[in-house]
């Protein structure tokens, strides 16, 4: 890789879409395609982790920083869209590359801020607040929604309060402290619960998936069920489906990140 091409290359990073659904549209708006200036991609073994080379040369953050992640899997992961990618570069395409930038760049020196951060959730959890009619949508909030708050309040001793409509309801100070005690303090899981929070509207529903209480598709139908309900009522907006669908390629990024970094038990 030349000196120009680095200096492309985190141009590049500059520019590609942040995990965060509004900044990555915001991005997206204004798309710069690099030229593909590498033949080969590959993983090589650090001190700190594993670096993701293009022909043998680092990729970095565009601080300067190398990638380094901590799981060989995540690498290789991260190795394979580098390696899927045509004559030219499409950010929205690489996901993982995008999430893993933002842990380097943003998380890894900011653990707390960014725990504190998604704690903050848990004070308006999307879960919290349910429509008080019809019954099929009530019924259908609860058979998702239940199983995740009374699993808080089983096992962490998170006793959260239920509202109907959008009303605010102040929740308890050591509900908040009972669930954010169960959020990890590693970067990496932290960030990834972070997008999953972001892109959902529930901590609660990303902590329940680090805690292996429900799966990556119990999250995301449990995160939709409103927006489901809607479109079979009156149909499905085309403009709104697209949105979900690229919110949906940085939800499994997340989730992806996550499974590598912290493996479910057994």
């Amino acid at each position: 890789m030349t000196s120009q091409e680095d200096g492309d290359l985190r141009e590049f990073f500059d520019a590609m879409p942040a995990a965060d659904p509004n900044e990555a549209a915001r991005q997206a708006a204004r798309p710069r395609l690099l030229r593909r200036f590498y033949q080969e991609t590959g993983v090589a073994a650090m001190a700190a982790g594993f670096a993701v080379t293009l022909d043998g040369k680092s990729v970095r953050t565009p601080s300067g920083r190398q990638l380094i992640v901590p799981v060989l899997a995540l690498a290789q992961a991260i190795a394979g869209e580098w390696a899927a990618q045509g004559e030219r570069i499409e950010p929205m395409t690489m996901p993982l590359t995008r999430l893993a930038n933002s842990v380097c760049e943003g998380v890894i020196d900011r653990v707390a801020v960014v725990r504190d951060d998604l704690a903050g959730y848990f004070q308006s959890d999307l879960l919290f607040y349910r429509a008080g009619h019809p019954e099929a949508l009530v019924a259908r909030e609860a058979a998702h929604w239940d199983p995740v708050v009374f699993w808080a309040a089983e096992h962490l001793g998170a006793h959260f309060i239920l509202a109907e409509g959008i009303t605010h309801a102040a929740q308890p100070a050591a509900a908040i402290a009972a669930a954010r005690a169960a959020l990890p303090d590693d970067p990496w899981s932290i960030a990834a619960l972070h997008v999953i929070t972001t892109l959902t509207g529930s901590a609660l529903l990303a902590l329940a998936l680090f805690h292996h209480h429900v799966d990556a598709d119990e999250v995301w139908t449990a995160a939709h069920v409103d927006e489901d309900w809607n479109a079979a009522q009156w149909g499905a907006d085309e403009l709104m489906m697209q949105r979900r669908a690229a919110r949906f390629t940085d939800f499994r990024a997340a989730v992806a990140v996550l499974e590598l970094v912290c493996p479910p038990p057994g």
